[in-house]
């Protein structure tokens, strides 16, 4: 503990020389306009094709520049975007969506019919290699009666296939684009913001939409800067030159509420820390295996160390309505004689020699929870090697599942199913990734997929969790927070507990 106070302290010194240095040099960036909103975050988009981009950073972008169906609210309750409103016939076997007849993309054409359908026609092709694939494989057909209407068939019951629409990663895109290839290189949306400039890794200009259906925005546009060091952010902060900011690092948000004029915008979230286990991968192959490197975390002690205590220890379900209580799951009570016992059992006495991955800069808590990580699992024998890569690099060996173990910041949606499916179910499209599947899991989510019945849902959601939990393909840390810094002169931001920045369209800059 002494050690880790040390280093709390070390990083408020240099946050506060590195604010000193900003203040005496005043050169990290120049104001544009008043009204355009200066903004800093520390890792930048890997790509910009909405329907393939699976970092956070990349879906923080892309979700100014286009917009889905529908999405969610600050309360996590879905809304109108290019929908303007939708229906489900009684069975939940087709679900009929009209298009706001003022939906616009950013060259002034109407979002119509025909490019909701290209859109979701490019999602289900598998060749697309789209992140939201399996959310959408009950669609059996797309019709386009007229310009603002479609109707999806359903070839089963499909309850939470309206929640899965509401994520950027099913984002309308024009069928002009999809039809020419170009998307990833040019970005054509209907989201609030136009994308005017981007050099990765450095800075990106954005510009309001003049053909916005949500409005004229009070701002004249963003200008972000990417700084690695979250420091720096809090030095630019203090000096003004930054007007809002993005924060990933717990121990930088701690700080902000000591700033004078810096506001601290925090709220819960549903996407989790996990330690994902690579079930293909021997002796990984073997649920002792694994039950037993569950049982010997101690999942608030890595909360504790690595995210300064800045969450909640969670299972699976990380969202108010369906969440178990840990204390019900299994080995959720630190047990390291029963891990022992359980690696013994499994062939494994004396333990084995693994790999474990982590991102750099995508959570900035990856690299601490993978030294605790390690640390804990040499108690029962199981001597790992720390590997961090580089974000796309790291994603890479994540989509092809080339690794042992990784440490992972997963996102997380109101609806399990919409959350799971892709991993937890034989036809999802990461379970190339998740690499276990049995029946019980399948079963339980396809009986979650056609079930109306909101307290038969609960039931069936209760059991997957409990399950999921015990047969340990990963094993489930916490949630945390999503933060952002603004200065007091920026009013208007509402987080959400997926962590959307969409809400820097209703942000204003007063004086």
């Amino acid at each position: 503990m002494r050690r880790y106070a040390l280093t709390i302290a070390i990083r408020k010194l240099f946050a506060s020389l590195a604010a000193a240095l900003v203040l005496c040099t005043g050169a990290l960036m120049t104001p544009v306009s008043a009204d355009t909103l200066m903004m800093a975050w520390s890792q930048d988009a890997t790509g910009l094709d909405p329907h393939k981009q699976t970092a956070f950073s990349s879906i923080r972008l892309l979700e100014l520049l286009y917009e889905p169906l529908v999405r969610l609210d600050p309360d996590a309750d879905i809304v109108p975007a290019i929908a303007a409103s939708w229906s489900f016939n009684d069975d939940a076997t087709e679900l009929t969506v009209t298009i706001d007849p003022d939906a616009r993309f950013h060259d002034g054409s109407a979002v119509t019919s025909a490019d909701v359908k290209a859109s979701f026609e490019r999602i289900l092709n598998e060749e697309t290699g789209a992140a939201s694939r399996s959310n959408f494989t009950s669609i059996a057909s797309i019709e386009t009666p007229d310009a603002t209407t479609v109707i999806f068939g359903l070839s089963e019951p499909n309850v939470p296939i309206l929640t899965a629409m509401a994520s950027i990663n099913s984002a309308i895109v024009p069928a002009a684009a999809i039809a020419a290839g170009s998307l990833g290189s040019d970005v054509v949306g209907s989201g609030p913001f136009m994308l005017d400039g981007w050099n990765p890794n450095s800075n990106a200009s954005l510009s309001p939409n003049p053909h916005w259906a949500g409005g004229v925005l009070a701002i004249d546009g963003l200008e972000i800067s990417v700084l690695p060091d979250e420091t720096a952010i809090l030095a630019a902060l203090r000096a003004g030159q930054v007007d809002f900011a993005l924060i990933n690092d717990p121990f930088v948000a701690t700080l902000i509420p000591d700033v004078p004029g810096v506001q601290l915008i925090k709220k819960p979230v549903l996407s989790y820390h996990v330690l994902q286990l690579n079930p293909s991968r021997t002796p990984l192959t073997e649920m002792g295996v694994r039950q037993a490197i569950s049982c010997a975390v101690d999942r608030q002690n890595i909360l504790d160390t690595a995210l300064l205590g800045e969450g909640t220890v969670t299972g699976p379900l990380t969202m108010d309505a369906y969440r178990t209580d840990v204390s019900e799951l299994f080995c959720y009570e630190r047990d390291l004689g029963k891990a022992r016992s359980l690696l013994a059992e499994a062939g494994y006495p004396d333990g084995f020699s693994a790999t474990i991955m982590a991102a750099t800069g995508e959570p900035p808590t990856a690299a601490a929870e993978a030294q605790v990580i390690q640390s804990q699992l040499s108690e029962i024998g199981i001597d790992l090697e720390i590997e961090m890569k580089e974000l796309n690099v790291y994603i890479d060996a994540w989509l092809s599942a080339d690794f042992d173990m990784a440490v992972a910041l997963n996102g997380g949606r109101p609806d399990p199913f919409t959350m799971y499916n892709r991993y937890w179910t034989r036809d999802g499209n990461l379970q190339k990734v998740a690499n276990y599947i049995d029946d019980t899991l399948d079963r339980l989510m396809t009986q979650s997929r056609e079930e109306t019945d909101p307290v038969k849902r609960k039931e069936i959601f209760a059991k997957f969790d409990r399950h999921l939990a015990e047969v340990s393909p990963w094993v489930w840390l916490y949630t945390g927070y999503t933060y952002a810094a603004a200065l007091d002169t920026v009013q208007g931001f509402e987080a959400t507990p997926t962590g959307s920045l969409f809400g820097l369209s209703a942000v204003s800059i007063v004086e």
